[in-house]
């Protein structure tokens, strides 16, 4: 059954909506070629054993997915029969545990979890006709994962390989106050002109996300690192010597890169404890500046270029708007005043209280986190640079 690990199949890589682009760099960079890109996702061709590169190396992914079989489906019962012909005793362990996932959209299903239900009911009918046992099965993602993808007339079923997300890197101990979710904030600094040598200030840092996945991809640390359970570990045929292989590749590619500044401020003393937690779980605290105050009272290096990157609150919640305003203008004084000869990027939800940082965007990078149109403004400090509208 190793064999089915080196069989070549189509690979869906899943992200967050507009976190692709991305995603097709990190993918191209690990040497794959991406058959095409779509809004939540990368498709490529590849193996089991690509897929567990893939699961170690990749920052802005959310799952994996290794297709076992198209199909046209018109209702639950031929979905059933379909799934009920393939050799899930050659898959999945008699005496395992397996999880089913599902995204229907198909007029006979009402809920997705009468999909998930047929689905397993196939799998498991066909072990215990085929092996007199079947396996347990349940909503835990920590075992084998089955997901059926199904629009209309069509469905693909796969395989995650992932399991747990992706998203989620696994060394943010303690979240702290409305956390940027870890692929987000990767993806938003592949978005930056960052050249990972450069100093990286950022203010306002809340529990650090950004400024630790700074650390991490200026040094090349994988979130591979900080994670040692997948999906695929519990397919039947996975070979423990390829996860050691690329799991060691990932301490071999790691730099140290020299005099590496990355500086992170905030004005809360919770913040910076949390900061330091986390930073310290994903090993490299020893990068990080982290300072206590105002953010206008970080230290910004002169006579160097680099960047500067603020997530201020949006200010979602009625009334507070207002009080945010003067803050934004603030922040446009701060890079006009502190940051000049680097490049600033602010990320936010509130285009309205972007005007009031009082400097031209020279690009607006459109992303989405939670159920928020955000955008990630670029500009280029210049000395003397002019008020003006946004």
């Amino acid at each position: 059954m190793t064999q089915f690990f080196s069989s070549s199949s189509r690979i869906i890589i899943t992200c967050n909506k507009r976190l692709s682009p991305y995603l097709q760099q990190e993918v191209e960079e690990l040497g794959f070629t991406p058959v095409r890109t779509f809004s939540t996702g990368v498709e490529l061709k590849g193996t089991l054993n690509d897929c567990i590169k893939l699961n170690l190396q990749l920052r802005c992914a959310s799952q994996v997915l290794y297709s076992l079989k198209e199909f046209e489906a018109n209702g639950p019962d031929d979905v059933y029969k379909e799934l009920s012909a393939i050799e899930w005793e050659r898959i999945i362990a008699s005496d395992g545990y397996f999880s089913v996932t599902s995204n229907v959209d198909h007029p006979s299903i009402r809920t997705s979890l009468f999909a998930n239900v047929k689905v397993k009911d196939a799998i498991v009918d066909r072990m215990r006709d085929k092996t007199g046992s079947r396996p347990n099965s349940g909503p835990e993602l920590d075992k084998t994962v089955i997901h059926l993808f199904w629009r209309e007339a069509l469905a693909e079923l796969f395989i995650d390989t992932s399991g747990e997300t992706l998203a989620k890197h696994g060394y943010r101990k303690i979240p702290g106050k409305a956390p940027m979710l870890e692929a987000l904030a990767a993806a938003t600094l592949l978005a930056t002109k960052w050249d990972r040598v450069s100093p990286f200030i950022n203010p306002m840092c809340g529990s650090s996300t950004i400024a630790i996945e700074a650390a991490l991809i200026a040094t090349n640390r994988r979130p591979g690192l900080f994670r040692d359970n997948y999906a695929f570990m519990h397919i039947i045929g996975y070979d423990k010597g390829v996860y050691d292989h690329e799991r060691q590749l990932l301490f071999t590619q790691i730099k140290e890169v020299a005099g590496l500044t990355i500086i992170a401020s905030d004005i809360s003393a919770d913040a910076i404890n949390i900061s330091k937690i986390n930073a310290a779980a994903a090993g490299v605290e020893h990068f990080i500046n982290f300072q206590l105050g105002d953010f206008e009272a970080t230290e910004v290096p002169e006579s160097v270029s680099g960047v500067v990157f603020l997530n201020p609150e949006y200010g979602e919640r009625l009334g507070v708007e207002t009080e945010l305003e003067e803050t934004y203008a603030r922040i446009g004084d701060f890079l006009k005043k502190k940051c000049k000869g680097y490049t600033g990027y602010i990320f936010t939800g509130n285009l309205e209280l972007a005007k009031k940082i009082g400097l031209k965007a020279k690009r607006r990078l459109e992303f989405y986190t939670s159920k928020i149109d955000c955008r990630l403004l670029e500009y280029e400090l210049y000395s003397g640079t002019r008020r003006t509208d946004l």
